[in-house]
């Protein structure tokens, strides 16, 4: 049976670890490389979590490179014949901070191999020590610790063993981070109590592999954890609370203006201050503490019926006065859908990266068609591809266009 949790205290505890700190973990800026295991590989193809980093400071935002790889440890980082080494990459990064993610594989070695796990992380941290990839300071480093192990019945045999041997893990990661000064995002404890709501759909394939679900959810506890200078700067989900009748509203991330009843509902302007969140990718209901990460429109004291919210003309929901009452997340509007083509391009842009960084066939590299017309056209392909990589990096600053649109809710006939 699964139990209630407190993950909302856990996540507020983690933020003031990382607050008392003099900087955040990424701040503006920022050339970001994030390195490690499965984990950190698939972040690059779901990529909430970049999109939610270029959101953050759209007039100086960060730029990421993904060197995550399926399977790799701290000390088995294997790569095929001929591939660039990691410190050239960063340093074509020009990389200001790492985030490296391990733990997950290192964990099936279980109690027996805590001391060297603990081991293998302070020589991985030595080794970047000092080092400038950007050219005029050291680079900064922040721990990922690896995520609870999902009971998913069958699929998962051993469940409580291995979900306490990644907690020993991932308690080893930030007991090391914490001797050396360096920030450890903790996704164990936020990841437990949310695998544990009886709520929501599941986060995981296997356990230990995040399904596209499992990445947004996720995504937006990361966010949180490496971007802590300033919480009150952190993108927040839109919320709209308005009173039909006393025509007032309070608000966040936007503002309304030109609040007007009309005889078949309600006319307001609004302005955004912020981005738009992304919708989660997933039509079932979500466990309460995810809930909040909606934007949301909130309507009370409309006359009893059913309503449709248009945004610029473009139809985005519609509810009886009830559900506008208790609150309705909008996901649909023209900004939304923007946010939406966003997310892809960044996709885009990584998928023009791993082309060029991870050229996915050996043998026209080392191998026998190394000579062929295809395979002597590889190198400049590659460096195509960087290219294309670079200028879609590019055309994602300045994030998204925000606008102050007109949104309407209607009176419909039942």
């Amino acid at each position: 049976m699964r139990t209630p949790n407190f993950f909302p205290l856990v996540l507020l505890n983690c933020v003031a670890i990382f607050s008392t700190r003099a900087d955040s973990p990424i701040r503006p800026g920022d050339h970001v490389a994030i390195v490690g295991n499965t984990f950190a590989d698939q972040l690059r193809m779901h990529g909430y979590l970049e999109t939610m980093l270029l959101l953050q400071w759209p007039e100086n935002p960060v730029s990421v490179r993904n060197l995550g790889w399926a399977g790799d440890m701290l000390t088995a980082r294997d790569r095929p014949s001929g591939f660039p080494t990691e410190e050239l990459t960063l340093r074509a990064h020009e990389t200001d901070v790492i985030v490296a993610c391990f733990g997950m594989g290192e964990s099936f070695r279980g109690e027996a191999g805590i001391e060297d796990f603990k081991r293998d992380l302070n020589a991985f941290m030595q080794a970047h020590t000092g080092k400038s990839y950007n050219g005029h300071s050291a680079v900064r480093l922040v721990l990922v610790t690896p995520i609870a192990y999902e009971e998913l019945g069958e699929l998962t045999p051993a469940h409580e063993s291995r979900d306490h041997e990644l907690a020993m893990y991932s308690l080893a990661m930030s007991k090391v981070a914490a001797d050396a000064g360096v920030p450890c995002a903790d996704l164990f404890q936020p990841s437990r109590y949310l695998m544990d709501e009886p709520v929501g759909p599941n986060f995981t394939t296997n356990g230990i592999h995040l399904n596209q679900f499992g990445y947004w959810a996720i995504s937006h506890i990361l966010h949180r954890q490496l971007v802590t200078e300033d919480q009150q700067s952190i993108q927040q989900p839109w919320q709209l609370f308005i009173d039909a009748d006393a025509k007032t509203a309070s608000t966040r991330g936007v503002q309304v203006t030109g609040l007007d009843k009309t005889a078949g509902g309600l006319t307001f302007r609004v302005t955004e201050l912020t981005s738009p969140t992304l919708p989660p990718p997933t039509d079932q209901p979500l466990p309460p503490q995810l809930v909040f990460q909606r934007d949301t429109l909130k309507v009370s004291s409309l006359p009893p019926g059913s309503y449709k919210l248009s945004v610029d003309g473009h139809a985005v929901a519609t509810a009886s006065h009830e559900a506008w009452g208790e609150g309705l997340a909008i996901d649909a509007s023209p900004a939304h859908k923007i946010a939406e083509e966003f997310y892809q391009r960044v996709n885009d842009k990584n998928l023009q990266f791993t082309y060029s960084w991870k050229a996915l066939n050996q043998v026209h590299i080392v191998g026998e068609r190394k000579t062929s017309p295809s395979g002597r056209a590889l190198p400049q392909e590659v460096v195509e591809f960087d290219n294309l990589a670079n200028e879609r990096d590019a055309a994602l600053r300045g994030g998204i266009e925000r606008k102050t649109r007109e949104w309407r809710l209607t009176r419909v006939a039942e």
